[in-house]
């Protein structure tokens, strides 16, 4: 299938897999790619050499298009950026917000760049500044996201920009895809449905809490701003929390990462720049890292924050990337033949 989004990044399918950290690594990056998608390795989370042994983890798997995603607010943005260059990353894509001379430096080096946008004047602003494409995710999605339907936000956004527009946020399946390129969407980009699949290095144990989950909701508790998860114990236990709560929280984290308090502040002070945060808030912002590490890479999901979309509700099995993808543009093609059908 040809769209503005294959055409742009080289890659057989409209299907992006998301940058999830802690999850999206070399591994479920090359999966994606060799079987036609777009994978994209969540470096957010890793060191510049992790991010640099990830990039070459998924050269020795696949020969394919891949993006890296960075957070734009990292003190090593720029190195990373140079790395990304260096290496020949095909597609950069952003956790949180972009800066525009990031933006200029990948893109006059020939870097596609995709940042990801939850708002109209988001998607406005990042255009402006020249950027290929946008991911656009609706509030069905997991992680950081917004409260405007995908149904609602991605027409709002194709209609006011001239770039390829990619949709995020409730897509699981073919019947998906087409109704998002109905739209006026380029594809569709999907986090929960890859992060639940076999070639996803999320311990078994987590992926059958996932498999077993009927639903998710959105808290501020996890690093302050809207944050889509698993419902689960541990999290209702986060919304009930006060400061005292999220000192021993910290205290707990503090064993867990090995951090220093002050580093721990200064990671929270940092997160908490231009947002208006509760010291609660402040210190459990800092222990973000360590909740999604201790359920994504140590398997305790008692422990850790499980970022989910409304979607892990109809999903009930794990297929390796290639069957996944397979499966979604066959369901495509279906839907597509009886719509045309007289």
């Amino acid at each position: 299938m040809r769209t503005a989004l294959t055409d742009l990044v080289g890659c057989r399918y409209p299907i992006v897999q998301t940058g999830m950290g802690y999850v999206a690594g070399a591994r479920l990056a090359a999966a994606t790619s060799e079987a036609g998608g777009l994978g994209i390795i969540a470096a957010a989370t890793m060191s510049v050499r992790e991010m640099t042994e990830a990039i070459s983890g998924v050269r020795e798997r696949t020969d394919a298009p891949f993006g890296v995603n960075i957070r734009s607010d990292a003190d090593d943005a720029a190195e990373r950026v140079e790395v990304m260059i260096r290496e020949g990353v095909r597609v950069a894509s952003f956790a949180l917000a972009p800066r525009r001379e990031l933006i200029d430096r990948l893109k006059g080096a020939g870097v596609v760049t995709i940042p990801s946008v939850g708002a109209r004047r988001h998607a406005e602003k990042v255009a402006a500044w020249g950027v290929d494409a946008v991911i656009v995710q609706g509030g069905e999605g997991g992680g950081h996201t917004g409260p405007v339907a995908t149904t609602l936000l991605l027409p709002q956004v194709v209609d006011a920009v001239d770039i390829p527009v990619i949709a995020a946020g409730g897509f699981f399946d073919g019947r998906g895809l087409v109704a998002a390129l109905a739209y006026g969407a380029c594809g569709i980009a999907m986090g929960t449905r890859f992060l639940l699949t076999s070639d996803s290095s999320v311990p078994d144990e987590v992926k059958k809490v996932y498999l077993a989950a009927a639903d998710t909701l959105v808290t501020t508790r996890v690093d302050g701003v809207p944050h889509r998860v698993l419902r689960t114990p541990f999290v209702e236990s986060l919304e009930r929390s006060r400061l005292l709560r999220a000192v021993v929280n910290g205290a707990r984290f503090k064993r867990l990462s090995g951090l220093t308090w002050a580093q721990m502040i200064r990671e929270g002070r940092r997160m908490r720049h231009g947002r208006e945060l509760t010291w609660a808030q402040v210190l459990q912002a800092a222990n973000t890292p360590v909740l999604l590490r201790a359920a994504m890479v140590e398997g305790r999901a008692d422990l850790g924050v499980m970022a989910s979309g409304q979607v892990v509700g109809v999903l009930d099995d794990l297929p390796s990337c290639r069957e996944l993808i397979e499966r979604v543009m066959s369901e495509a093609e279906t839907v597509m033949d009886r719509l045309r059908a007289p």
